[in-house]
């Protein structure tokens, strides 16, 4: 699969990148859960960093109407240096407030690398690229999925959390250089300020933009209940971090194997999709019966779901925002961004009332997450259908400005 040397570059920054929000994602969590086996700990941790990381995708795009997008690349790095040096040595009585603290520098590391990546990508990406680019970027996070998790796996049970916390500087460092060469995109050039027409009305001026509000919406909702609870099912199955880590393998694997099936078999997009939602659907029902191989094969259906998901409907999206000028994709990115965080952060803020895998309330939890993936792909082709008509309403246009005017007729 070809893609420009532009994206390869962006996909150098992702893979130095995933590293480090791969072993924040499993270990992390793992490191607050393993002090009082929570799930009100780790949400919370998951609430705080996804209020800051809101807040801080739009200063990151602010930020891109004066310097490059090396500036938030080299940030994201000093956060993660903060991050580690906080989880090393900050100790606190108040342990929410220590939670607190770590999430932060965790949700602006996130918000500037996501403000970061998209301007970036929308504006090297052209048609194919967008699919070119995030089937690489699933098998580089694959490859990151297998490795990571068994080499800290050892590292942690070799030298412990306080090491691996050390050694993560060493990747915060290749960050740091990945970012020197990574495309400088800026949105300096550009005279209006970014923060001008950002009223709802102004940046979803077309129905195929509309139609990504439902989307995004709907999407922040499964994505927060799946993220979350694929962890928590997994820490719920075994204390033993070669273990964690080994489940790990097998969600990559898996995923590895859905991805095969998606290159060799020639199938239409909406129905990936479909097959993807299905797949996140079942994953959420198995739950309802919290047994270790059930939660075991409910990671193994939702992550192979996310696969097809986030190929399909990333690559929708993001094919609608590029045909905007750069400012526009500017704006609808952090409303995009702030509609995916706002359902996230309801999710957890209502996971926050769970105390145990069964119940009312996370039966409840289940079917809101439930209904919210199975929309996903009606939202979907009604946004691309939306996009094409437009497109094609354009090209007419286009085709009668450039026919020839008849020749007059003699007088």
């Amino acid at each position: 699969m070809q893609v420009t040397s532009q994206i390869k570059r962006l996909l150098l920054m992702n893979a130095s990148s995933m590293i480090i929000f791969n072993y924040i994602g499993i270990f992390v969590n793992l490191y607050i859960w393993e002090k009082s086996r929570s799930i009100f700990d780790v949400t919370w941790f998951n609430l705080i960093m996804f209020l800051t990381w809101s807040l801080a995708f739009a200063v990151g795009s602010r930020l891109l109407s004066r310097f490059s997008t090396r500036l938030l690349i080299r940030s994201t790095a000093i956060c993660g240096g903060i991050t580690f040096l906080l989880l090393s040595f900050l100790e606190l009585d108040n342990r929410l407030l220590w939670i607190a603290c770590i999430g932060v520098p965790i949700g602006i590391m996130w918000g500037f690398y996501a403000s970061a990546q998209n301007i970036t990508l929308c504006v090297f990406g052209k048609g194919k690229d967008f699919e070119g680019y995030f089937s690489i970027a699933s098998i580089i996070g694959q490859v990151v999925s297998i490795i990571n998790p068994i080499a800290f796996a050892f590292i942690i049970k070799w030298i412990g959390y306080s090491g691996s916390f050390l050694l993560m500087f060493l990747f915060v460092t290749i960050l740091m250089a990945v970012s020197f060469v990574t495309p400088p995109i800026t949105l300096a050039e550009v005279k209006e300020p970014l923060f001008r027409r950002m009223r709802f009305q102004q940046v979803f001026s077309s129905s195929a933009l509309k139609w990504m509000v439902p989307s995004c919406l709907s999407a922040g909702i499964f994505l927060q209940f799946q993220g979350l609870f694929a962890l928590i099912f997994t820490f719920s199955v075994s204390e033993d971090k070669l273990v964690i880590a080994l489940l790990n393998v097998l969600y990559a694997t898996s995923t590895i194997v859905a991805m095969m099936l998606y290159r060799r078999l020639k199938t239409r997009e909406g129905v990936w999709l479909t097959i993807g939602m299905l797949f996140i659907s079942a994953g959420f029902l198995l739950p309802l019966l919290p047994k270790a191989p059930l939660l075991v094969a409910s990671n193994i259906l939702t992550t192979v779901g996310m696969f097809y998901f986030g190929t399909v409907w990333n690559t929708r999206q993001f094919r609608t925002i590029s045909r905007h000028s750069a400012i526009e994709q500017a704006r609808i990115f952090v409303w995009r961004e702030w509609l995916l965080n706002i359902a996230r952060i309801t999710m957890l803020v209502l996971i926050l009332f769970v105390e145990e895998l069964k119940g009312a309330v996370f039966v409840g939890l289940i079917a809101f997450a439930l209904i919210n993936a199975l929309v996903i792909p009606w939202f979907s082709r009604k946004g691309t259908e939306a996009f094409e008509q437009e497109q094609a309403q354009e090209q007419a246009s286009k085709s009668e400005l450039s026919e020839p005017l008849p020749n007059s007729l003699p007088g």
